[in-house]
């Protein structure tokens, strides 16, 4: 990796780790590309390659995972998640939720989430996050073999 491609990096993570601290805040890709010091065209591009999604999704999918985190506690509405997490419009926090985890978020809060409760954060947190690739390594294993038989059994 040349200089140039560390320094890009480096200021990419800081776009991403701007988005994982406020990612209830009004955030466009403008700003985000201000933080990485580059142009919103470059930061896009560049973004996605890296990281596999646009900075956007990036974004949406750090609030439907917090918002998951509000939900499974079931003590705040779907309507206060949604805007704990920075979405203004319930109608399209809902159709990511949905897309992103496959039920709508009233049915996530009303589920049962007890077999989580055993389980270290660290690793409900990753178990739990939204994935537009539902076949991450060891999370689909994890769900079928530990949280039935209670153990912990990650695949590599």
């Amino acid at each position: 990796m040349t200089p140039e491609e560390l320094a890009n990096l480096a200021h990419l993570r800081r776009a991403r780790d701007l988005i994982d601290r406020e990612y209830a805040r009004q955030l466009d890709v403008a700003a985000l590309a201000r933080a990485a010091l580059m142009s919103t065209a470059h930061f896009s591009r560049r973004f996605r390659a890296t990281y596999g999604e646009t900075p956007y999704a990036y974004l949406m999918t750090r609030r439907i995972e917090r918002a998951k985190a509000l939900l499974r506690h079931g003590d705040v509405s779907v309507t206060e998640a949604c805007m704990a997490v920075g979405c203004a419009s319930l109608g399209s926090f809902s159709a990511r939720f949905t897309q992103l985890v496959g039920e709508t978020p009233t049915a996530y809060r009303a589920r049962d989430h007890s077999e989580l409760e055993s389980v270290p954060g660290c690793v409900a947190k990753d178990l739990t996050r939204p994935s537009r690739h539902p076949s991450r390594p060891g999370a689909e294993q994890y769900r079928r073999n530990a949280l039935g038989a209670g153990s912990l059994v990650l695949s590599a």
